[in-house]
């Protein structure tokens, strides 16, 4: 079946943050940064398989049947991965999925889309446990670094989250974890303006 490049689905794979969990608008940032674009005229089909709880393992048995079924063959279809926040969260003193196998779990997932569909990765954000943070730091940094390596954009949200007093007030004021709609706008802000999400765009308006 030929490929219908104007038939762009864009698959937003993850945890609660891409869900949006918290946001009362039930938009979170995947909902305001399409919603941008289709402000300014880009025509596309956006899905939310952001799944709470879900880690880098969880991710890796279910994202490929999911994008599947919303972007079969002959369709434009993307992928926006970012999960790890749940992979660096204790459970009876240890990790759920130790970063060494994040990583492993990372690569296989970002070498098997990549066969399949242009994708990009955007790291986990900041919380607001000490503790936690820090491991999300670390995992962040490291993903950043596998990312690259495997030629696959990645977008540190971390660092730029971790500053600022929107986000940590809204995070705070809600389970230390996720935001409301404030935070998820702060979110959104940062990730519309990621050259990486717009070149996309761009690529297919001067095609046309």
């Amino acid at each position: 079946m030929p490929k219908d490049d104007k038939d762009l689905r864009i698959c937003f794979v993850g945890d609660s943050f891409v869900n949006g969990v918290g946001d009362l608008g039930c938009l979170g940032w995947t909902g305001r940064i399409c919603a941008t674009m289709y402000r300014r005229g880009y025509d596309f089909t956006s899905y939310n398989l952001g799944v709470r709880q879900s880690t880098s393992a969880d991710i890796e048995d279910r994202w490929l049947s999911e994008v599947q079924a919303r972007c079969p063959a002959g369709t434009n279809g993307r992928v926006v991965f970012s999960f790890g926040v749940n992979d660096t969260a204790q459970e009876y003193d240890h990790c759920r999925v130790d970063m060494p196998l994040s990583l492993e779990n990372a690569r296989r997932i970002f070498r098997t889309a990549k066969l399949r569909y242009p994708i990009l990765m955007i790291g986990p954000p900041a919380i607001a446990d000490p503790d936690h943070n820090e491991r999300v730091k670390n995992l962040s940094e490291n993903l950043g670094i596998l990312s690259q390596e495997l030629d696959v954009p990645y977008l540190d949200i971390w660092t730029p989250l971790s500053r600022s007093s929107i986000w940590l007030n809204d995070i705070k004021a809600r389970d230390g974890y996720h935001p409301g709609s404030t935070g998820y706008t702060e979110m959104a802000v940062i990730i519309q303006k990621w050259s990486a999400w717009l070149d996309w765009f761009k690529r297919d308006r001067s095609e046309e």
